[in-house]
């Protein structure tokens, strides 16, 4: 997951299941102005589709992800 920030905030990335269950939250700190990489590691967890939810300061982004094994 790339994302760019114009100025420094907080950033919080959360991994949700199809049923809307948080499985793991990958970030939340404070981060500067600049460009950004997260990665997420879905080895143990279970083929399926899964959804990302990125937000920093105000903006809220939910994207999917597909986990295949």
């Amino acid at each position: 997951l790339r994302f760019t920030l114009p100025t420094s905030c907080e950033v919080t990335c959360t991994v949700y299941n199809i049923l809307g269950k948080t499985v793991e939250t990958l970030v939340k700190e404070q981060y500067p102005a600049g460009h950004f990489e997260i990665n997420w590691d879905a080895s143990n967890y279970s083929s399926g589709l899964y959804f990302y939810t990125l937000q920093a300061g105000d903006f809220r982004e939910t994207r999917k992800a597909v986990v295949q094994k």
